[in-house]
């Protein structure tokens, strides 16, 4: 069983509601006492959970030095699905498909972004390689923010394979591309997506590529060629939030 240490309210809470079932054991700031941290100190008795009183100076070793607000939380750690568990998934879905593809991303730190922007914005599961690719790991439901325990992740080995499944199911593969000829503002979002992300400084590789029934990309005015991986996602996200709110009116 691999775990993973968690720190402050808000990622303690998270655990607290989407994960329960995976909390190990967890540390309190002894001198602490505020209603927030209470709170979640009687959600965890009713779990039949008792934290452990300590002093802030181990609390600030769980923590590597970052702000734990006086808590933190050994978890054991989401797992990957598999390919089977997203064709479930699809069958199933109620509203229309939108799914994040990440391309041999090696970057945990990527990787936990895109968790928690994917959260934030609907994103029904986010499709990962198995190869050449970071999975879940400590650093991942960390930058995450419990966004690993609520966002379902699909470790695929072909990716190609996978992508013609998705467009057989009637769900448009779209691409992120520089050299895309149109922006994500001028195509439109609203249709069942899976939209692909390639890795950091590679991008898409080319067989993914082919997959792809579109290339869209983001217009850059700056003289830099590009934007970090999960800022570029964040922004492909909610375009297409913005444009299915609109749709929705």
């Amino acid at each position: 069983m691999k775990s993973s240490k968690l720190f402050g309210l808000h990622s303690v809470q998270a655990a607290l509601d989407y994960s329960p079932d995976k909390i190990i054991r967890v540390w309190i700031d002894a001198q602490r006492d505020d209603k927030r941290l209470g709170s979640i100190v009687e959600n965890l008795k009713t779990l039949g959970i008792e934290p452990e009183k300590t002093d802030r100076k181990k609390l600030d070793r769980l923590a590597d030095g970052n702000n734990h607000q006086g808590i933190a939380m050994e978890v054991e750690l989401p797992g990957e699905l598999s390919e089977s568990d997203l064709k479930d998934a699809v069958q199933v879905l109620e509203s229309t498909a939108l799914f994040l593809v990440l391309d041999n991303v090696q970057d945990p730190h990527n990787l936990g972004a895109c968790l928690r922007t994917a959260d934030a914005t609907g994103v029904q599961g986010v499709i990962i390689t198995k190869d050449n690719a970071t999975g879940i790991t400590p650093t991942v439901c960390k930058v995450a923010s419990g966004a690993a325990e609520t966002v379902p992740v699909y470790q695929v080995t072909n990716l190609a394979r996978t992508l013609r499944w998705l467009k057989d199911q009637g769900i448009w593969v779209m691409g992120a591309a520089g050299e895309a000829e149109q922006t994500a503002y001028q195509v439109d979002l609203t249709i069942p997506l899976a939209l692909v992300i390639g890795a950091e400084e590679k991008g898409l590789r080319r067989l993914t590529r082919e997959q792809c029934d579109l290339l869209i990309k983001l217009p850059m005015s700056g003289k830099v060629e590009s934007l970090n991986l999960s800022v570029a996602t964040g922004v492909f996200l909610y375009e297409t939030v913005r444009q299915r709110s609109l749709k929705s009116k």
